[in-house]
């Protein structure tokens, strides 16, 4: 289990879609990155001014995150980014 400390949290990218609204089907190289993850665990938070801030998202969230943000780590098989909550831009509903 990789348990995130501080406010950063660890998400699972969701696949990108691998054919257009029109049915062209896409090579890998032409699929754009997704940005659209899901929380899978989160940290206690941070610590500012004495006062610990908890992290805005929880486990089982869909988020939208910076295309580039985070460090790409691998644990039993399975592909996770570990990054900081500054990065996550939005919640989908």
């Amino acid at each position: 289990m990789i348990k995130p400390l501080e406010d950063r949290i660890l998400i699972k990218m969701k696949e990108g879609e691998e054919t257009t609204k029109s049915g062209i089907i896409l090579a890998g190289s032409s699929k754009e990155k997704p940005q659209i993850a899901e929380v899978i665990e989160v940290g206690p938070g941070k610590m500012v001014d004495g006062k610990l801030e908890p992290v805005c998202v929880k486990r089982g969230d869909n988020v939208i995150v910076s295309k580039y943000a985070g460090t790409e780590v691998k644990y039993e098989g399975v592909d996770y980014i570990i990054l900081k909550q500054e990065d996550v831009l939005a919640i989908v509903e």
